[in-house]
Parts: C-alpha cells; sequence; structure tokens
C-alpha cells in the first residue's frame, strides 16, 4: 500500500486540490483509493459526494473523528489530505503513516515565509531525517509569466528537496471539484495543458525516489 501525505501549516495552498486529484487518478488507473481527511472542514468527503456513480470508486474516510481505524486492507494508494496549520506533535502524527509527502507551496511572499518553516520543521522529523519518507514540494497555481513565480522557483529550486512539479492557476480545477471529479476525468481537448504539467508529478511518485529504501 502506497502512503501518500499531502501538507503544509498554510491554509489555502491547495491541498485538497491536489489530493483529490490524486485520489481520482489512481483510482482511474484501475487502483483501490481511499481518501483519508484529517481537516474537519471535509473539503475532499464533500467533493466524494459530488463524485458521479459511474466514475472509478474512491473510499473517503472522515480521519479527522477516527484516523485510519477503519482503512480498508486492500487499499492499494491511501492518500492523505492533512488539515491547516498541522505542526508539532499533530504533524508528527500525520508523517508516521506517510511514505510520500507533497508540500504544495503558492507564489506569494506569505506563502513563500510560511512554507520556509514549514519545510524547516517537516525535515527534522524523526521519520524523514532516518529516510523512511520521501518529500518534495511542488508550485501551485502558478501564473509562469510573473515576477513572484519567478521568486517562488528560485526558492524550491535551492531547497534540499526535489521540486518535482508547477501546477498552474486554471479554471478546469474549479470544474472538476464541482463535479467530483479529478483533472484526468475532464476531456483531452479541455484539460491538456493541465494533464501535462501532472505528468512530471506523477512520474515522480511512480518511481523509486520517490519511495523510502
Amino acid at each position: 500500500m502506497r502512503h501518500i501525505l499531502v501538507t503544509n501549516a498554510k491554509g489555502g495552498c491547495g491541498k485538497s486540490t491536489i489530493a483529490t486529484n490524486l485520489a481520482a487518478y489512481y483510482a482511474s488507473e484501475g487502483y483501490t483509493t481511499t481518501l483519508a481527511d484529517y481537516d474537519q472542514q471535509a473539503t475532499t468527503l464533500n467533493w466524494l459526494d459530488e463524485r458521479p456513480e459511474e466514475c472509478a470508486s474512491i473510499v473517503g474516510l472522515a480521519a479527522f473523528d477516527d484516523g485510519l481505524r477503519y482503512l480498508p486492507r486492500n487499499t492499494d494508494y491511501l492518500i492523505i489530505d492533512a488539515p491547516a496549520g498541522s505542526k508539532g506533535p499533530e504533524l508528527t502524527a500525520l508523517v508516521k503513516h506517510a511514505e510520500t509527502i507533497i508540500v504544495p507551496i503558492m507564489p506569494s511572499p506569505i506563502d513563500i515565509k510560511a512554507g520556509t518553516a514549514f519545510v524547516n520543521e517537516l525535515l527534522n522529523k524523526g521519520k524523514i531525517v532516518n529516510k523512511k519518507a520521501r518529500v518534495a514540494v511542488i508550485a501551485n497555481r502558478v501564473k509562469e509569466n510573473t515576477i513572484i513565480f519567478q521568486e517562488l522557483e528560485d526558492y524550491l529550486e535551492k531547497l534540499k528537496i526535489p521540486y518535482i512539479a508547477k501546477l498552474r492557476e486554471a479554471q478546469n480545477y474549479i470544474r472538476a471539484y464541482q463535479r467530483g471529479l479529478g483533472i484526468h476525468e475532464l476531456p483531452y481537448y479541455q484539460a491538456w495543458q493541465d494533464w501535462e504539467q501532472w505528468d512530471e508529478l506523477i512520474e515522480w511518485l511512480d518511481s523509486r525516489r520517490s519511495q523510502p529504501r
């Protein structure tokens, strides 16, 4: 079973968007997929409520109530959506469930500053220090031809962890969320640019580089 945690202490950076799209992708590829929502706002569970019956099935867990107590044993991919503000013991507990951790960071001075503090805390967690979990960052909701995106990219490239993908700000994510879909479940002619951007993220997740030794 793969355990993928999407986390950042900063709210509004797109954790739920990344988590729901990962779950939809792996489910559509035929994997038994569980989406664990640790956020009391239940954003990912609300997304699941809108998911059409004809789409690949995804199990939803209200992890803020019961943790992973009811995780199906036949799960191939567990996608964990962490709550905003996760730090200290709460973050340590989340990291214990993960073997791969994705940190989305948005292009703004506030997000970059918050991301610096969060990544520093994350890299000091014992499981990561002991290389029992892998961490990577992605630039999220970006407009490429802007000064602030260049500043974000320069910052991410200097980190001691992989910078694996950049995802543009696009209405396709809103359209998909409202219908309980992932970006890969939208028509190719509509979402091909987003599919191409996701290729780098999926390629890294499917490689040994994203998994502990």
